[in-house]
């Protein structure tokens, strides 16, 4: 059966391979460069690469029978090779409104509920912008310059990553086209060579790029009986980012910047499930302060791969928040379960929540080896099971009645402002 488990496992990590969904969806530096030139009155003109996903399509008919006698790991496999299906079909139709539709499929949409809950992303979004905008006439400071540039972090990650993996660590680069301003994985760390950071952000990207979604490549190259489990296929994304988002809170990296852009991506994505083209979502970045390229690339973020003239985004960034909420609740629960032994289990490779029982199993039957890897905040398990158990205890309390009765004490309470 470990045979089988093997072969089947190995076999979605070929049909995997070829699927660089984030490379082709990637828009040229020109695109921005004659968009800004005009104004920002035009909307972009993109074309993407023509995709031929037979090769993943074949490989997937190849590995559907292996996971078929698969046993215990049947599920899990099948519910791989389904997302990997969907991800083909969504690169079948970039630029075209089916995009839209296996987006939706992969990474969800801001009205999904989440889990156990009758809220979703689009609340929880809407919610931050409002407490945000709520503090807007407090002092919380001045936000940092972004006076950091890509060779500066490239230093300090580089640090970073030699301090955290050793003579695995990935290499550092400055690169000319990357959609995002920095990405991560076994090999390698690419910085867009074009971006600017202030110090929170360069924190964020060594706790969020190196200390997760590095940790678990390097993690997952080594289970060798595994092999699926180094691939960041879109079954993963939303345990991975929510990981990654709540490695910048634990470790205080994150700051009101940070969490308004997380929140702000949702609430665009739904302007353009609802209609809005890139003009108008470009627009309402632009209201929100940024600058004309920080607002391209927020916006370029949701229509990548999807239809300029609105309704069919790329709802991938929707996992942030949601991704969040879940990698929270569940690491919650595993401490009000009094399974702490799970914690590690979390770090073996690319995988989703939903996968824990099975991995459990696979690691009973000596498939999964522990994570050599651990990102700070999780080897200090005192701390992090306190942390757990406090925040879990907090989840229990009628919040509403708390914040009604403080509510009415600070009515009368002067604003204060100490000269």
């Amino acid at each position: 059966m470990a045979r089988r488990i093997t072969e089947a496992a190995t076999a979605l990590r070929q049909a995997e391979q070829p699927l660089r969904i984030l490379g082709l969806l990637a828009w040229p530096i020109e695109v921005r460069e004659r968009f800004l030139a005009a104004g920002g009155r035009e909307l972009p003109r993109v074309t993407y690469p023509e995709v031929d996903t037979r090769p993943v399509d074949h490989a997937l008919s190849t590995a559907r029978p292996l996971i078929e006698q698969s046993g215990p790991a049947r599920d899990w496999l099948e519910r791989i090779a389904d997302r990997l299906a969907v991800a083909s079909r969504m690169l079948n139709h970039l630029g075209q409104p089916g995009f839209f539709g296996a987006s939706h499929e992969l990474y969800g949409a801001p009205t999904e509920a989440l889990p156990d809950s009758s809220d979703n992303p689009l609340q929880l979004a809407r919610r931050l912008r409002r407490i945000i905008d709520q503090l807007n006439h407090l002092d919380l400071g001045a936000p940092a310059n972004a006076t950091a540039t890509a060779e500066d972090v490239a230093r300090r990650m580089q640090a970073a990553v030699l301090k955290f993996f050793g003579d695995q660590a990935p290499m550092v680069e400055i690169v000319d086209t990357l959609s995002a301003n920095a990405t991560a994985g076994a090999d390698r760390v690419r910085i867009r060579a074009n971006a600017h950071f202030t110090d929170r952000d360069v924190d964020q990207l060594i706790h969020h790029e190196a200390g997760i979604h590095v940790t678990t490549a390097l993690n997952g190259r080594a289970q060798t009986e595994l092999p699926i489990l180094a691939s960041s296929h879109p079954g993963t994304t939303r345990a991975q980012e929510g990981l990654a988002v709540f490695s910048e809170f634990i470790t205080g990296c994150m700051d009101v910047d940070r969490l308004s852009r997380l929140a702000d991506r949702v609430l665009a994505i739904q302007m353009a499930v609802d209609g809005a083209d890139f003009l108008e979502v470009y627009r309402y970045f632009l209201d929100k302060g940024a600058t004309e390229k920080a607002a391209y690339e927020q916006t370029r973020r949701v229509f990548r791969g999807g239809v300029l003239t609105g309704g069919a985004p790329f709802t991938k960034d929707v996992v942030y928040l949601d991704g969040l909420l879940r990698v929270h609740d569940f690491l919650r629960s595993l401490i009000a379960a009094g399974r702490a032994d799970v914690l590690q289990l979390l770090f073996c490779g690319k995988l989703a929540l939903a996968d824990v029982p099975v991995l459990c199993e696979l690691a009973e039957m000596g498939l999964l080896k522990a994570p050599k890897f651990l990102p700070p905040w999780a080897s200090d398990r005192r701390f992090l099971v306190s942390y757990l158990a406090y925040s879990g205890f907090l989840g229990r309390v009628r919040m509403g009645k708390v914040h009604e009765r403080y509510a009415t004490i600070l009515e009368t309470s002067p604003v204060v402002k100490f000269s």
